[in-house]
């Protein structure tokens, strides 16, 4: 028997900007989206798919397997905080909301959460 694991943790995640204030601008939206996929295959998996709108962000995260949801999604939003205020000066006002909502996807399900994302705007990477 070998000792190799596999793992697939695939995870729906949608969080809001703070009081749902519209400061995802379409300028911003689209680096925004990638940024945010450069975040997750650095810091922990990989993200198929970002989407979302002025208001919220919509992303399907695949996780390592050492890696909580919760830091994940902790490391997505701080990272991405900190670049929209160095990268975009005039919005000084930006922040993520303190929750989220995070829903394991079976890989049977995975194309039709991710059409549902795209339909949001989205970025998809790997």
């Amino acid at each position: 028997m070998s000792g190799h694991s596999y793992v697939n943790v695939l995870i729906h995640v949608a969080f809001s900007t703070k009081d749902r204030a519209p400061l995802i601008l379409p300028e911003i939206r689209g680096r925004l989206n990638e940024y945010l996929c450069g975040i997750a295959r650095k810091e922990f998996g990989s993200a198929i798919t970002v989407g979302g709108s002025a208001d919220h962000i919509h992303g399907l995260l695949s996780i390592h397997q050492d890696m909580p949801v919760s830091r994940a999604i902790m490391r997505w939003k701080s990272l991405s905080s900190g670049w929209i205020h160095d990268t975009f000066p005039a919005c000084t006002d930006f922040a993520w909301q303190s929750g989220y909502g995070a829903f394991s996807v079976s890989q049977s399900n995975l194309n039709r959460v991710a059409n549902y994302i795209n339909g949001k705007r989205s970025t998809t990477r790997s």
